[in-house]
Parts: structure tokens; C-alpha cells; sequence
């Protein structure tokens, strides 16, 4: 390796890096404290992945998890944009958030091995069962997250907020997620995270009416 190619690959590591720190817009808009970075969230698809790409007919497991940890690369360099289900929200232009993303991807994946530019393409095409799963994984991930956040009270579902204004407390995110669902699987699961989040909505209601 020369030294050019090293300054190269350092240089895309630090910026991609920086999905250590990109925080997860649809989490901020709902003034969630402290919320995940973008880093975060792949790991959790990733882990999903390795949990359940067993039970997923034509999924190849070790291809998934390199799909989900390279998913979200981009967005080191273009941001979060959240996928909105309120008719009202603010949405990125579909075909100009793809050409940032592929221009990011070409510059932060560039140095290394082309298959990880051909997992990234593999997963936004959707073509594979794999990538299938994988985009499946990463709306499951989102919507456990929503469970985490209600059961630990990390935002106010009372307090005015112009950012969600069709959608109670978190349901927006299930609402974004339950249409884009492609496997048998992903769906079985998220109607599971589903029930546990609206168990976990009485839970924090009926604890608010004792403390009232």
C-alpha cells in the first residue's frame, strides 16, 4: 500500500466516522433526549440480522450483516433524513437524496474493495431476498427503538410539538414502517414490537395517573 492509498483510506474512515455522532433525525424532531446516532442504528440492524437471518428463507447471513452495517455509510456525509407518514411533514426530494447518497458512497467507499460499494447498491435496490430482510431488519430496529424511548420516558407526549402533528406520541414511526414491510418475517415481528409498544403506552399512562 502507498502512502497516498493510506492517507486515502484514513481520509474516508474519519469522515464515515462521523456516523458516531449523527444523531437520528426523526428521534430529534420528537425531542427525544439524548437520542441514537446513525452508528447506533446500524448496529442494531446488524444484530437483528444476526438473530433472525436464520429463520428468513433465502437470506444469506453473513451478506446480510454486511449490508446492514454499510446501509446507512452515506449519511456520514449527507445526514439523516427521516422518512415522514405525515402528509404535512417537510421530505427530501427523493431523486436529489439519491444523488448525494451515491456521490457520498463513491468518495467514503471508494478506497476499499468494490463488493462493499456492490452490498450498498444490493441494498437500496431491494432486488434479494437478502436485502429484502435487511431493509425489513432496519424498520424493526426503528420501531423497537420507539419502545425503548416510551418505556423510558425520553420525550414528553403532552408538550406541543409542530413537527408531528398527525401522529400521537411515537406512532408515527410505526406508521412509516408497518407499508414498507416485505417479508412474512418482518411483518410476524414488527406486529410483536407493535403490541409491546402499546403496552408500553398504558404502562406510562396509568403510572402518570397515580402520580397525578
Amino acid at each position: 500500500m502507498s502512502p497516498t492509498d493510506r492517507e486515502s483510506d484514513l481520509d474516508a474512515l474519519l469522515e464515515t466516522y462521523g456516523l458516531k455522532d449523527e444523531r437520528r433525525t426523526g428521534w430529534q424532531l420528537r425531542d427525544v433526549s439524548d437520542p441514537e446516532s446513525v452508528a447506533a442504528h446500524s448496529w442494531g440492524v446488524a444484530h437483528l440480522c444476526l438473530c433472525f437471518a436464520d429463520r428468513a428463507e433465502g437470506v444469506d447471513p453473513d451478506r446480510a450483516v454486511r449490508l446492514a452495517v454499510l446501509h446507512d455509510a452515506a449519511e456520514a456525509r449527507t445526514g439523516d433524513a427521516a422518512t415522514r407518514a405525515d402528509p404535512e411533514a417537510e421530505t427530501p426530494d427523493p431523486e436529489e437524496k439519491e444523488r448525494r447518497e451515491r456521490a457520498a458512497i463513491a468518495d467514503l467507499l471508494g478506497p476499499f474493495s468494490a463488493d462493499l460499494r456492490d452490498a450498498w447498491e444490493e441494498y437500496e435496490a431491494r432486488e434479494t431476498e437478502t436485502a429484502r430482510f435487511v431493509k425489513d431488519m432496519d424498520l424493526l430496529d426503528m420501531c423497537l427503538q420507539a419502545v425503548v424511548y416510551e418505556r423510558d420516558g425520553r420525550y414528553d407526549p403532552d408538550a406541543e410539538n409542530p413537527h408531528f402533528g398527525a401522529y400521537d406520541r411515537l406512532d408515527e414511526f410505526f406508521a412509516t414502517a408497518e407499508p414498507r414491510l416485505r417479508t412474512s418475517l418482518g411483518r410476524d415481528l414488527f406486529e410483536a414490537v407493535r403490541a409491546r409498544y402499546e403496552a408500553a403506552k398504558a404502562e406510562r399512562d396509568e403510572a402518570d395517573g397515580e402520580r397525578s
